[in-house]
């Protein structure tokens, strides 16, 4: 495929989490600030947005101690970063308003849904059951860490593809990161650009730009639907 064909049946969602699920973004990148705080490094919060959404975690943090001269190992980093996601997620993270009366709709037209995320499967499981998002996916979270594979490249969204035992060319893959828009393009698969902000456009024959959930139910209601348990 290498075109967004409205007429082609969708029979499975593919959705990225953080930040396409659940309002997750700037809670990421506060911890990321306060974790580079912790070692006397001052990071700003809006560069930390615009720079590191959707990149793997680790390649992110080797970089940031790389350009300012920090020498600490992966082993003592990740672990309090995710400390610090949790505690931040516990008293404020939210659904992306919009989300769950979506989840809904595709469920009750029998559309099938997963989750590929960069992010690890606990990571995914613990953001959707804080928001109450998991029941829509259970048994259907699929990460980087299990593909040995991580956005930009494909083989994330055709591993749950694959999973979901869904043709490519009948999935649909929502993220709101550049990044992840990549991947969708480089999948071969149609793609929704959650782009609520007001970040680079992409302008590719496979790639939808929405600016919310609302104009993507809206789009949804454009695409024959297909029933995967009919």
């Amino acid at each position: 495929m290498n075109l967004f064909d409205y007429d082609m049946p969708l029979s499975c969602v593919i959705f990225d989490c953080d930040g396409t699920l659940v309002d997750s973004e700037i809670l990421s990148q506060k911890a990321m600030v306060d974790v580079f705080a912790h070692y006397g490094i001052v990071l700003d919060l809006q560069e930390c947005l615009d720079n590191f959404q959707g990149g793997k975690l680790a390649d992110i943090l080797l970089q940031t101690c790389e350009r300012h001269g920090l020498s600490i190992s992966l082993d003592e980093l990740e672990p309090l970063y995710r400390e610090k996601c949790e505690m931040l997620f516990k008293t404020h993270l939210q659904p992306i308003d919009g989300v769950p009366e979506l989840l809904s709709m595709l469920e009750n037209a029998g559309v099938d849904m997963c989750v590929a995320s960069n992010g690890p499967i606990e990571k995914m499981k613990m953001s959707l059951e804080m928001t109450g998002l998991l029941p829509h996916f259970a048994g259907r979270l699929f990460s980087a860490f299990d593909a040995n594979s991580w956005k930009p490249a494909p083989d994330l969204l055709h591993y749950s593809a694959m999973n979901m035992a869904a043709p490519t060319d009948q999935c649909l893959f929502v993220d709101d990161t550049i990044i992840g828009v990549q991947a969708g393009v480089n999948a071969g698969m149609r793609t929704i650009y959650l782009n609520s902000g007001k970040r680079v456009q992409i302008d590719h024959p496979l790639v939808t730009c929405v600016r919310s959930i609302k104009e993507l139910h809206a789009l949804m209601a454009r695409l024959p639907l297909s029933n995967s348990w009919a």
